[in-house]
């Protein structure tokens, strides 16, 4: 009966209707208006289909590894260019006059020197660092330049040309030819010549990039024609490297020249289906693993905004580059569902909003199965490591996971490990850090749909933040009392499958309204003082139910969640102050004025709350037995929940007998283990014979 009503109530519901027509017109919008191409084939595997023979024309497309080797070949042959600077001689041999002059150089060696400089000059002097070393990056075997005189530019042996230690000796020799009196290194050094010889062939980076990006880009993709009518792969045939070549060269053709061939109707109408398809899956899986989410707007909303947001970043990084995919951290959209939602419904939402990928990407299945690989491994990841330099420490797993399964891909396709393309492992790199880098966007997917993460709820349930710091303060008892129903409720949670980080902030806060008078309180109140001595039973009821709404407004103060806050106003439904109810008749009350004595809070509505709500009664209650036997702690349970079972406590909660009797004994053994029986130490027995001074054995 309850499971009927919860599906009325999923119905009734009006923003499921609006959130599931949006993400499906969203979606249209985004699905590429193409046919699919209608085979399927992956290298090393059997040719599924008919016999294939080309039904058209069509021209051979080159391989990836096929265009790299020959772009790499063309950019070895770009010729380098330089540029002769005509005005460097005159400006040096002028440096030479001043030379002469300052060191009186005899006008015979000045003479030699001249020619030597401009011997020098005439052919070229190139720098043998920054250019030659341009030389060795472009790979230029062949030792020619392109130099630019003027308006004039031809190729030269880079050989034929001067560099700066060539050039100097070659000065030095000719001082040494003319001049064997005198000492050519002393001479060359003293009147300090080797400041005047510098590079008059100046690079041009500029010019070589043009000629290099030229080279490149005349690079043709196509490898010669197959013709209409040749057998391109027979049924059955093993699809090799060769046909698979063929079939993706056919295939470009088709979706550039044929293309799809029927209505543009009959394209959107096939799309429309399997959109619906796509959305009834998740709603399905939401169905059978937790169907409050349909009831929670924001929380279905999230979830089909990052359905979209995968079908975006497909369709928009593909339309860029298909290998590009490789980079897009798919896993992450997982770790975002992993914060709100419980493992059990993230992962199975996650497979099914990765489909698109399988319909639209060019290696669909590769791709799908190493992302889908690639959110588990992160799932896990992320459950054990997390905070800190741990972030990326689950980068390296994740990429390890992605590269292991692209490994095994490759294995089946080359020959050789080595073959494997470098920049499609780099990607894989760049997912893995993607994933990490992208995380902190939890925090805005949070404010905006107003959700609480696990990261919040771990922080929240720190002892150590001012609001709890300030109940241990000024209220102990309640604190202690907080700490216990927590544990407790904690226990129970795990056991029904609940949310138990949210069920232990919860109890940790449900009872902060007491703040606002500690001494009200019993668990709070000094031995001997009893603050309710002289006030009436509905005063004193009063008083304590007032603790709900104070907590209320001081957890709105402090801005906790929506959901903590929830916890406060339900912990005490609307039940009755017990005590004083039954004072206040005793001493001749109307019974029916039983208004005076209730909670006006709200009655729980999820497992969570309800599990908080006794939790808090069984521990306050367990205080007041004095036995704790196994018997009597047995009736204690069975006695408050059986009481707020038939008090109606429970009529709008989504739990169902079986998790409340698993509860039950969740809180029993645990009541036991805290309350059980301890041996009593004998007392020693007096020695008439000698007399032993006895200490204490904490001393």
């Amino acid at each position: 009966m309850e499971g009927i009503n919860k599906i009325k109530s999923v119905f009734r519901n009006k923003g499921l209707y609006i959130s599931l027509a949006l993400a499906f017109v969203l979606l249209m919008l985004f699905f590429p208006n193409e046919g699919k191409f209608k085979y399927e084939y992956q290298k090393g595997r059997p040719w599924m289909y008919e016999t294939l023979t080309a039904p058209i024309d069509f021209p051979i497309l080159k391989t990836s590894a096929e265009l790299m080797r020959e772009r790499d070949e063309a950019a070895s042959k770009v010729v380098p260019y330089f540029i002769y600077k005509e005005d460097m001689l005159p400006s040096q041999l002028g440096e030479l006059a001043r030379l002469q002059r300052r060191y009186r150089i005899p006008r015979d060696i000045e003479a030699n020197i001249v020619n030597s400089f401009t011997a020098i000059y005439n052919r070229g002097v190139i720098s043998d660092d920054k250019s030659l070393a341009e030389l060795n990056e472009l790979k230029n075997n062949a030792g020619y330049i392109i130099v630019q005189k003027g308006r004039k530019a031809r190729e030269e042996l880079v050989s034929g040309f001067f560099t700066l230690p060539k050039a100097e000796n070659y000065i030095k020799a000719g001082l040494r030819d003319n001049f064997p009196d005198i000492d050519a290194d002393s001479l060359y050094t003293a009147i300090k010549l080797g400041d005047l010889v510098v590079p008059n062939l100046i690079y041009d980076r500029q010019t070589t990039d043009l000629f290099h990006k030229r080279a490149v880009d005349y690079i043709s993709p196509t490898k010669g024609m197959f013709y209409t009518g040749q057998l391109i792969v027979a049924q059955g045939e093993t699809v090799t490297a060769e046909i698979e070549q063929l079939l993706d060269s056919y295939r470009a053709e088709y979706e550039l020249s044929l293309g799809y061939s029927g209505s543009l109707a009959q394209l959107l109408a096939g799309h429309a289906i399997l959109i619906l398809i796509l959305l009834l899956l998740i709603c399905l899986t939401l169905f059978f693993t937790d169907m409050d989410v349909f009831v929670q707007n924001n929380k279905l909303n999230f979830i089909l905004l990052m359905m979209l947001l995968m079908f975006v970043s497909t369709i928009l990084t593909r339309n860029v580059s298909s290998s590009y995919l490789f980079m897009v951290p798919f896993a992450v959209f997982a770790l975002y569902m992993k914060s709100f939602f419980p493992s059990r419904v993230v992962f199975p939402v996650y497979m099914i909003s990765l489909l698109p990928v399988l319909l639209v990407a060019e290696n669909g299945v590769e791709l799908y199965i190493l992302n889908v690989f690639a959110g588990g491994v992160t799932l896990v990841a992320f459950s054990y490591l997390n905070g800190g330099w741990r972030l990326f420490l689950n980068a390296l797993i994740i990429f390890v996971g992605l590269f292991m399964v692209y490994c095994a891909f490759r294995l089946m396709e080359i020959n050789e490990i080595s073959d494997m393309d470098n920049r499609i492992i780099l990607y894989i790199f760049l997912n893995a850090l993607f994933v990490v880098a992208a995380y902190p966007m939890v925090f805005l997917f949070e404010k905006i749909f107003s959700l609480v993460s696990v990261s919040t709820l771990r922080e929240l349930s720190d002892t150590n933040k001012p609001l709890l710091q300030e109940l241990a303060r000024k209220a102990p008892g309640t604190f202690q009392h907080s700490l216990q129903v927590a544990n407790l409720a904690e226990r129970a949670a795990v056991a029904i499958g609940a949310d138990a980080r949210l069920v232990k902030v919860g109890a940790m806060y449900h009872d902060i309204g007491k703040l606002g008078n500690p001494q009200c309180f019993i668990e709070n109140q000094a031995p001997g003082i009893n603050y309710h001595e002289g006030l009436s039973p509905q005063e004193s009821a009063k008083e304590i139910i007032r603790h709900v709404e104070e907590g209320a407004a001081l957890a709105k103060k402090y801005n906790l969640p929506q959901i903590v806050q929830d916890f406060i106003t339900s912990h005490h439904g609307h039940s009755q102050t017990g005590y004083f109810y039954m004072q206040y008749c005793n001493q001749g009350g109307d019974p029916a004025a039983i208004a005076d004595f209730t909670y006006q809070g709200t009655l729980p509505t999820t497992k969570e709350q309800v599990v908080v709500m006794m939790a808090d009664a069984v521990e306050a209650a367990s205080r007041s037995l004095k036995d704790y036997s196994k018997e009597s702690i047995s009736d204690l349970v069975d006695k408050i929940l059986s009481q707020r079972i038939s008090d109606s406590q429970l009529a709008q909660a989504d739990i169902t007998i079986k998790e409340i009797n698993i509860v039950k004994a969740v809180f029993k053994k645990h009541l036991q283990a805290i309350y059980h029986a301890r041996i009593a130490y004998p007392d020693k027995k007096k020695d008439h014979r000698r007399e032993v001074p006895v200490t204490n054995e904490t001393e």
